[in-house]
């Protein structure tokens, strides 16, 4: 299986860019990771909310494959603690998908037709972060699961 994270928006940091990349340089040894960005809208600030997500929506739906299942990181998706998430993984992995996608969308959030797409919301916490950070977060608790399902000593941290 492989595990593909698409998101909105490049990083401005490089603080955070250089912790995304070593995030991801260690997940890289446990599954086959895919981090793809995609750029803003160009000429955002002359579309409405819905024509912005609208947008985005098709950019993102333009990188799915047929087979792909698509999971949105939504504030109204399900939570997970970290040992759930690496059960729901091991799920994943077992059910014999070949590509998992998780979606950070844009400022406004996803259009109605990547919605109708979804087979799976997550909600990475209660609280509200920026899209830069939640590609941390993804990227980090992808990371821990999977030292969960190989009971190696990270997650104890």
């Amino acid at each position: 299986m492989t595990i593909k994270l698409i998101a909105i928006g490049k990083t401005d940091s490089n603080p955070l860019q250089q912790l995304i990349a070593e995030y991801e340089a260690r997940l890289k040894h446990y599954i086959k990771f895919d981090f793809e960005v995609i750029l803003d809208v160009k000429n955002s600030k002359n579309l409405s909310e819905k024509q912005q997500k609208e947008k985005e929506g098709e950019l993102i739906l333009k990188k799915l494959k047929p087979t792909d299942v698509l999971v949105l990181l939504d504030e109204g998706g399900k939570q997970f603690s970290s040992i759930e998430f690496s059960t729901y993984l091991q799920k994943k992995m077992n059910s014999g998908m070949k590509q998992l996608v998780f979606v950070i969308g844009g400022p406004y959030g996803f259009s109605d037709a990547l919605y109708q797409k979804v087979q799976g919301k997550i909600s990475v916490s209660k609280m509200t972060f920026s899209h830069q950070m939640v590609r941390l977060f993804i990227i980090e608790q992808l990371y821990r699961g999977f030292t969960i399902l190989k009971n190696e000593p990270y997650h104890h941290r």
